[in-house]
């Protein structure tokens, strides 16, 4: 996310709850009280945002570059600098699509719980990472599973 405050809204963004400037979810406040879903739900909303942003930025680069190149070293230093820059997109719009899940999740109440068990997902994971879906412990279930089919093909 970038620099902006969580307060820097998308344009035409119409808050559900009033939050004070400088608003933290605590852990003494009930979980995923209306305060809580909202905090996060600006931080989804303003995320989207930036990353829409930088998305339209690289295309129009993409767009504006000169293809005339006359050195093949340049050219192949561009070539690899574009396949990066897309591959990061790439990511960009899979993070998109996880954004859009979690709001979705928000607007269900389902935010903040965990998938597979139910449990509270806990304020300090969902600030590192406000897309998270499941518990730290049932994420690593999840990916020693995953682990495991992968060795048994």
């Amino acid at each position: 996310m970038s620099e902006r405050d969580i307060n820097d809204l998308p344009e035409g963004y119409i808050p559900e709850v009033k939050l004070p400037d400088g608003y933290v979810p605590s852990e003494k406040e009930e979980y995923m009280c209306p305060e809580h879903l909202e905090y996060f739900r600006r931080r989804l909303l303003q995320w989207r945002e930036d990353l829409v942003n930088e998305s339209k930025e690289t295309i129009s680069n993409l767009q504006k570059e000169v293809r005339d190149v006359g050195d093949e070293a340049e050219r192949a230093q561009r070539e690899t600098e574009n396949s990066l820059e897309l591959r990061t997109r790439d990511r960009y719009r899979k993070l998109l699509a996880k954004i859009r899940k979690a709001l979705n999740r928000i607007k269900d109440g389902e935010y903040g719980y965990c998938e597979e068990t139910g449990e509270e997902i806990g304020l300090k994971r969902l600030m590192a990472r406000p897309i998270a879906t499941m518990t730290v412990d049932a994420q690593e279930r999840w990916e020693l599973r995953q682990k495991q089919l992968k060795e048994g093909r």
